[in-house]
């Protein structure tokens, strides 16, 4: 087995989310149609959830399919994840 090294100008970022469950499904969508994707922070994310966002990246010439599978989904916040956001640290 060879190690590869991975060129990162060759993927691009397809979506961000908050929620780690919301990253993997976004995910799963885009594995099961056939298109190579990762993750990228998801294990920051899931320590200090608003500090960090998952980042759903795919490799170039998959991008335009992979926008119009995912939608708006993969860019937007759900109303949750923007209470969450503005609410920062105030746990009370």
């Amino acid at each position: 087995m060879t190690d590869s090294v991975v060129d990162p100008d060759k993927f691009v970022t397809v979506g961000k989310f908050l929620e780690p469950a919301n990253a993997q499904m976004a995910k799963g969508a885009l594995e099961s149609a056939g298109i190579e994707c990762f993750l990228q922070g998801e294990n920051a994310n899931s320590l200090l959830p608003l500090a960090f966002r998952a980042r759903l990246l795919v490799h170039k010439r998959d991008e335009a399919a992979a926008r119009e599978l995912l939608g708006s989904a993969g860019d937007e916040l759900t109303e949750e994840e923007q209470k969450e956001l503005e609410a920062g640290d105030d746990w009370s």
